[in-house]
């Protein structure tokens, strides 16, 4: 798949169907790491990170806004029951604590995604590559779902608190 446009019963999210996203974000970290790591070396943190990081959210809104096309909805009920992309092979245990048309709220207990960072040396830019996804991910989906987190996982928190509002 060379462009966005996506066939049929394709998901957009996962890209090639037979890719789970943990497998997916291990592929392009490893290239991304490197890559990322090296202009940080030659143009420095700031400037590296701050691009790096803008590029990725620009994906994530492209991509939240392409799973709304593929589920043919955007409500947060619909976001809200449609996270087996995220949690396929296992990699996220989650205790969801409130689910209704304003309000969806979990914690993530384990993060196989921080866990596959930090095992390959990328644990500092796991962030970048993943947790600032989520905000940018969920405003494309669609822009009324609000996002707030104080702590992740990756960040060395024993869970990591999503609580989303629709306004």
């Amino acid at each position: 798949m060379t462009d966005s446009k996506h066939s049929a019963g394709q998901n957009p999210v996962s890209g090639f169907n037979t890719l789970s996203i943990l497998e997916r974000r291990k592929i392009e970290i490893q290239i991304m790491g490197p890559i990322l790591r090296a202009f940080i070396k030659k143009f420095g943190e700031l400037e590296a990170t701050d691009t790096t990081r803008e590029v990725i959210k620009q994906i994530a809104r492209d991509q939240g806004s392409e799973f709304a096309k593929f589920i043919g909805s955007n409500s947060l009920m619909d976001f809200s029951s449609n996270k087996d992309p995220w949690q396929k092979g296992n990699a996220l245990e989650i205790d969801e604590l409130q689910i209704n048309e304003k309000e969806y709220s979990f914690n993530v207990t384990r993060c196989r995604y921080a866990e596959m960072y930090h095992d390959l040396g990328y644990g500092d830019l796991g962030k970048i590559f993943s947790c600032s996804r989520d905000f940018e991910f969920s405003t494309g989906f669609n822009s009324k779902i609000k996002l707030q987190r104080t702590q992740t996982i990756m960040e060395g928190f024993k869970f990591c608190d999503f609580r989303y509002r629709y306004d």
